[in-house]
């Protein structure tokens, strides 16, 4: 775990908060009015709450913001014996945003895994969700043909292809184990960051603090292996279709960042559309697949204007 007081050169200056709530000690920023709409913003993989560091500060100003960091990553515990799939992280965030804070009227913004993860909160909880904000992810809701497109991407992707042919040779567990040698790497030009000028010293500290050692990266490592290496036995159960219905009825967006070679736009702005074929999509031409990183106020403006107009 990176120190609760770590504030990385003053770059990350939110008070840490902590629950066990699912078991593990959680990290989560919690700051703005108390009685403020609640803003809940989703990290994938490799990062931490520290992606969305420009706009913590600016939302807060009216809304309740609310930044979790998953099991296994930034402030929280890497605890041993979990499996770190989806449905774990899912469940992870229910214990926090349901049991332990009890948000309703959520707008909930999803980046990476965060968008499995927070699409699978809203179903479990679709009365407590009131629009969703999606930005290089994809929002799984059961539709046909997204298995297609996630299978399209999966042999196309820079990311994907190079996590594939690691799993093969064995190399995928020692470079995602060494995660705190190899984030720079694996973020710049796996999965593109598109202003390397951005990427100082300090940038790269944040990033790769908490994987300290091998028993440390679990949860980076399991992220992409359970795609390229499923286990049947954990394949999800299909939505509830009232759920589903729920959720498709809530205001949503996509923000493209259209040089992402992780999850590729040509896939996931359709995969996007089985699910909200008349939602709004705004694609950035000059973003990577880290749109908090690369074009943090272009996504800022993005969400305020999504939030006034719904």
């Amino acid at each position: 775990m990176i120190a609760a007081t770590e504030t990385f050169d003053g770059t990350w200056p939110f008070p840490a908060r902590f629950t066990e709530s699912a078991g593990f000690r959680q990290h989560y920023v919690d700051v703005g009015p108390r009685d403020g709409a609640p803003i809940v913003l989703l990290h994938g993989e490799p990062t931490w709450g520290y992606l969305w560091r420009h706009l913590i500060g600016p939302l807060s100003g009216t809304h309740r913001v609310v930044v979790p960091d998953h099991m296994g990553f930034g402030k929280s515990a890497t605890p041993a014996g979990r499996g770190y799939l989806a449905d774990e992280h899912i469940d992870n965030l229910t214990a926090l945003l349901a049991d332990e804070l009890d948000l309703t009227g959520i707008t909930l913004v999803m980046h990476d895994w965060g968008g499995p993860i927070g699409a699978g909160f809203a179903l479990r909880h679709p009365d407590r969700v009131a629009r969703l904000f999606a930005t290089n992810t994809v929002v799984p809701l059961g539709f046909p043909g997204y298995d297609e497109l996630m299978a399209a991407n999966l042999a196309e992707s820079t990311w994907f292809r190079w996590a594939m042919s690691s799993q093969e040779t064995g190399a995928l567990e020692q470079i995602l184990g060494n995660a705190g040698s190899t984030v720079c790497h694996l973020m710049l030009a796996l999965q593109t960051i598109a202003r390397p000028e951005i990427v100082t010293p300090t940038w790269i500290r944040a990033y790769a603090e908490h994987f300290g050692g091998r028993a440390d990266c679990e949860g980076v490592l399991r992220f992409p292996q359970q795609l390229v290496v499923p286990d049947p036995a954990a394949a999800p159960t299909p939505p509830d279709p009232q759920a589903v219905a729920a959720l498709r009825a809530k205001p949503a967006i996509l923000v493209e960042g259209m040089r992402d070679t992780a999850l590729l736009p040509r896939h996931i702005i359709p995969a996007f559309r089985l699910a909200y074929p008349d939602a709004p999509v705004i694609e950035l031409p000059h973003a990577g697949h880290f749109t908090p990183e690369d074009t943090p106020h272009e996504l800022l403006t993005a969400l305020e204007l999504f939030l006034h107009s719904t």
